[in-house]
């Protein structure tokens, strides 16, 4: 059985690629086991384990878990064997399933390095935020800049027109087949219009930590003005969309699309920037704001997309503690995360800058306080894949008008909440 056990400071001399020394050293037989649900970063933490264990003597077992795989029910599966890992993921809505089983980390040395640990409804600090993430407009800067449009302009949704227009008049010249690279198929495509482009409606250009519009659809009622206002905006994206991605591709396609120099601007976050060497892309790119609105904002949102979090009855919960701070405040820890994994650092002590472009180009925004909130975290579950989703399909096909996405989606959203 494992025992936790007192730590001892480390002594003596460090070789250069070690980790550096006051980290604590445990007996032998520590052993740590985390439940990691990034498969794309499982070599990088594996390797970063070996590292630990050679400095430290806990052994950190990493288990990840992913395409496709249903890590809520695993975790759940685990718990009803008695096998609970020491350290696994979460993510905001599914805290309510696990906030029972979380052990409090206030206190912890690296809370007051970030802004984007995870707090209870009872005000506790329970996740640690290991890389944040940026939705936004994707653009292809090369393009952008033969059309001779800036994008530190596009903070309005009347430049956004501006810009489309001009692209569009400009395609035979700029070998593209459509300004932007949207997908809204409700079937594969949910998650991208019923979370992340809703994600804009609850948080563009709203103070991190209100989350009076999230509130209100969960309560069954939306605003119906910023609706409308939202429901241009899309419009405007599914208007200058490729009409075959828009209503029937899948993920891939729109990747495709805009990968391959074909569109201006795709609608997804950073998280596309592992995929871009499979495409050889080699033009700039970056993330402008979704600016949806005729008053101007010029941040994106960016939050931590998931958490990792301590099992409270584990007997390891100090060793855990300890790896955790090793890995957010040391150089070693910093440089996995940031330089192996390609991740954004949440942790304001760290100074390096991830390789990938897309996850280089939020590093300003984060730098000038200009990021928005995660809210749709914060939706009811199942929201977007049963109900909003099919709303943004039906606006896609020209099924409906402006108005007639705002009345869909306030009644969807009310229909939904009361079923649930």
């Amino acid at each position: 059985m494992k025992k936790r056990l007192m730590a001892t400071l480390l002594t003596g001399a460090i070789v250069a690629a070690s980790l550096p020394a006051a980290l604590p050293v445990y007996a032998a037989d520590t052993e740590l086991r985390m439940v990691n649900g990034k498969i794309e970063i499982d070599a990088q933490l594996k390797a970063y384990a070996e590292a630990y264990e050679e400095e430290t003597g806990v052994k950190v077992t990493i288990e990840s878990l992913g395409g496709g795989v249903d890590i809520n029910g695993q975790l759940k599966n685990y718990y009803a064997a008695g096998n609970m890992p020491d350290i696994f993921c979460f993510a905001q809505d599914s805290y309510q399933s696990f906030k029972d089983w979380l052990e409090p980390l206030d206190g912890e040395a690296w809370i007051d390095d970030t802004d984007y640990e995870f707090v209870g409804e009872d005000g506790k600090v329970y996740g640690f935020p290991f890389a944040v993430e940026g939705i936004g407009m994707v653009y292809n800067k090369d393009i952008l800049d033969k059309a001779g449009i800036d994008p530190a302009t596009l903070t309005t949704i009347d430049a956004y027109k501006a810009a489309f227009e001009t692209i569009d008049g400009m395609k035979d010249e700029l070998g593209i087949q459509a300004v932007c690279s949207v997908a809204a198929e409700s079937g594969q495509m949910y998650w991208s219009t019923g979370n992340h482009m809703m994600a804009t409606y609850y948080a563009q250009g709203v103070e991190r930590g209100d989350t009076t519009l999230v509130d209100k659809a969960n309560a069954g009622e939306i605003d119906t003005e910023r609706m409308g206002q939202f429901a241009d905006w899309v419009g405007l994206l599914f208007q200058y969309a490729d009409p075959n991605v828009l209503v029937s591709g899948t993920y891939d396609d729109q990747l495709a699309l805009w990968a391959q120099g074909k569109a201006a601007f795709i609608t997804q976050g950073n998280w596309i920037d592992p995929s871009l060497p499979t495409y050889d892309v080699s033009f700039d790119c970056g993330l402008a704001p979704c600016a949806f609105s005729t008053e101007e904002t010029d941040g994106i949102l960016v939050d931590a997309p998931s958490f990792w979090g301590i099992y409270k009855d584990s007997e390891n919960v100090d060793a855990a503690k300890a790896f955790f701070q090793a890995i957010s405040s040391t150089e070693a820890g910093q440089k996995c995360l940031v330089e192996e994994c390609g991740t954004v650092s949440p942790f304001k002590s760290c100074e390096l800058v991830p390789s990938t472009p897309l996850a280089a180009s939020m590093i300003p925004y984060i730098q000038d306080g200009k990021t928005y909130a995660w809210d749709w975290l914060w939706q009811k579950e199942g929201v977007a894949q049963n109900a909003t989703g099919l709303v943004f399909e039906a606006y896609a096909k020209g099924d409906l008008d402006r108005d007639g996405f705002v009345d869909m989606m306030a009644s969807t959203i009310a229909d939904y909440m009361a079923a649930n």
